[in-house]
This record gives structure tokens, sequence and C-alpha cells, in this order.
């Protein structure tokens, strides 16, 4: 079995292949000049495995041993803890070159034929510009930082009162901390009932005071209570299936570090099943004979399926059967069929396969 696996940020991936692909497209055409043959080579189809990380961070707050003295709060966060765990599992298909599948086409004829190849050599489409459309690629996640903590605002600076900084004991800052909680919430009831002697004078300016009023007083909580920071991280794996696997581990999730490689042991496997459904097979006539691959033949490739199963701590992130060209085989159509001067034909390939998707009237 021979794999292929790495790691990189999404943000290169999309940058450097997806999008690559997508402009990087030329025209060949078999002219006399190249002596009617045009070099092109079938892919291999590879996985772009999306892992979507959610890393959440609690910190306990200065005065949590006063949770509930003060603010008769059970729970308050006491220990420091920071976990991950895989958020979502995005898989899509690519096609990369396979050098062990390169042909030169050979088409001589009435008509002169031209193929449309992407920036990895492989074949889009034959006498037509008009290529296939593999269909909606899916939205993929994107990285999110962690919001700022209420100790991290502004607010937190304003409710630490002269008293708090001078006080050398943490038990008089809890006490000092707690009655500015309730100080605050009277001053929020007192303006909600219109009976505070400094009603704001207009409902923008009642708002921008109630705000600061809850800011305030979530700053004072988090000192009790603690603070929870959540985030988001994005990599890609990219997969070559080669043969059945079961439960090969493609990549790690550390709790502190998040997704690392698959040899890093500080972290829980993501795993990667992959099972072989079909092989693709030479075309039989009607007494089951194979037939064979025509002389000087377009090649093409008949793909195979597999299942996909990719879990995370027991839980299945993907399972869906795919397309692949190498469990699939090479054959060729009749290049005549290009080259016809009165009914030329054209074909749309799928990069991913090298499959043909559908067959059209070559453009003149």
């Amino acid at each position: 079995m021979k794999t292929k696996l790495f790691v990189m940020a999404a943000s290169l991936m999309l940058g450097g292949s997806f999008i690559a692909s997508a402009q990087s497209t030329r025209t060949l055409s078999a002219t006399k000049a190249n002596d009617y043959g045009v070099v092109y080579t079938l892919p291999k189809t590879v996985l772009d495995i999306t892992i979507e990380t959610e890393t959440t961070e609690k910190q306990p707050g200065e005065f949590y041993k006063y949770a509930k003295k003060y603010l008769n709060i059970d729970n308050p966060i006491a220990t420091p803890q920071i976990f991950t765990t895989v958020k979502s599992v995005t898989v899509t298909e690519r096609g990369v070159a396979d050098e062990s599948r390169r042909y030169n086409m050979q088409l001589k004829g009435g008509f002169s034929p031209f193929i449309v190849i992407n920036n990895e050599n492989i074949p889009l489409s034959i006498n037509t510009s008009d290529l296939y459309n593999e269909g909606d690629t899916p939205e993929l996640p994107v990285a999110r930082k962690a919001d700022p903590t209420p100790l991290q605002t502004e607010a937190a600076r304003q409710v630490v009162s002269e008293d708090m900084l001078r006080s050398r004991s943490v038990a008089k800052r809890a006490e000092l901390a707690a009655a500015q909680i309730y100080a605050l919430r009277q001053s929020r009831t007192d303006l909600i009932t219109g009976q505070s002697d400094n009603m704001p004078p207009d409902g923008k300016a009642m708002q921008i005071v109630m705000d600061n009023i809850e800011a305030q007083e979530a700053a004072l909580m988090a000192m009790f209570v603690g603070t929870t920071k959540v985030w988001t991280e994005v990599k890609t794996v990219v997969y070559t299936p080669e043969d059945n696997v079961s439960d090969q581990v493609i990549a790690r999730v550390s709790a502190t570090d998040g997704l690392v490689d698959a040899d890093d042991l500080s972290g829980a496997p993501l795993t990667i099943s992959v099972k072989i459904t079909e092989r693709g097979h030479m075309p039989e006539n009607d007494k089951g004979e194979t037939i064979p691959f025509p002389k000087n033949g377009v090649a093409y490739c008949i793909p195979g399926k597999a299942d996909i199963k990719i879990k995370y701590d027991g839980k299945e992130m993907f399972n869906e059967r795919l397309p692949f060209a190498q469990f699939g085989v090479d054959y060729g159509m009749d290049p005549s069929a290009f080259t016809n001067k009165k009914t030329p034909v054209g074909i749309k390939l799928n990069g991913s396969t090298g499959a043909i998707m559908e067959t059209v009237p070559a453009q003149m």
C-alpha cells in the first residue's frame, strides 16, 4: 500500500490548488506542426479532507473561591481547562497527474481537433471549450478567532475601583467586587423604572448606558465565575487512497495544539477507512468478451468506486461512496470520432477521475 499524506493550512490549499486549477487551462490543437499529436496525462484521484476543529479554553476568575459566599454561585470554573474537538469534516475530490498514465493523442483527419487541459496536464474536454460542471463545490469552513472575554474589554478596566487596587486582601477585593455588582443591578433597575436621578435624555443614550452597565457587570461576574474562550481552526489533509484500509490514522487532535500530524501521539486519532466497492473494467461485447483498446485510441478512464468513512472519537464524520481513477482502468475512443469531417464529436471529462461525462457535437 502506498499512501501520500501531509497537512497544510486550508487557505494555502485553496490558493495553491483549487483556484489555480480553475484559472489555469490551456487549449492544444493537433496540427501538422506537432505531427497531429497532443500529449496529456490521466489523473489519480486525491481527497482534500478539510477539518474544522473547535478549541475551548476555560480560566478561573480571581475570586472563584468567593462565588458561593457573595453571589450564591455553586459551580464557578475552579481550574484552567482546554480541550479541542472536531467540529466538521468536508471532503472534496481533485485530480493530480498520474505520470504512469501519460498518452500521446494522435488525431489526424479532415477536422482539426483540439483538447483543453488543466495545469496538471489532465484533459478536461476534447473538441469543445465547454467544460463538465462537477456540481457545487462544498462550502468550506472558515477559521474563527475567539471573541474577547469580559475581562479583556474596556469595561473590565472601568470596574476596578481604587479601593480594589489598594487592597492586598483577595477576600476584601472580592467583597468590593460583589458590592459593585449589586450596585450596578440596582442602577439598572432604577433606570428601567424611571427612578434614577440621572435619566438619559433619549432612547439612544439610554441604550448606551444600559450596554455599559451590562458590560461592567459581566466583567465583575467573570472575576467570580471565570471566562470561556472558543475558537476554530481549519486545516486540510491531502490523502491519496491506493488500496483498502481500515481506520488508518490521517491526523490527530491535541487538546492544546489542535490538529497535529498523524505520528504526534499527543492527540486523539482521526481515522479514514477505504473500502473499494467497484473496480473499473474494460468494456465487453455481447458475447462477454473484452473489447480491446482501439489502435491509437484516445485514452480516458473508466473509474472504480470506494466507500470513504472518516471517524473521530467514535463518531462518524463522513461516509460517502466516491469515484476514483486509480481503482479503474484506461480505455480509448476511436480517434476517427474526433476527426470525422462531417460529424466530429466532442467529449467532456471529469478532471478528478478522467472519466467521460458527456458526448457533444464538436465545436467547429
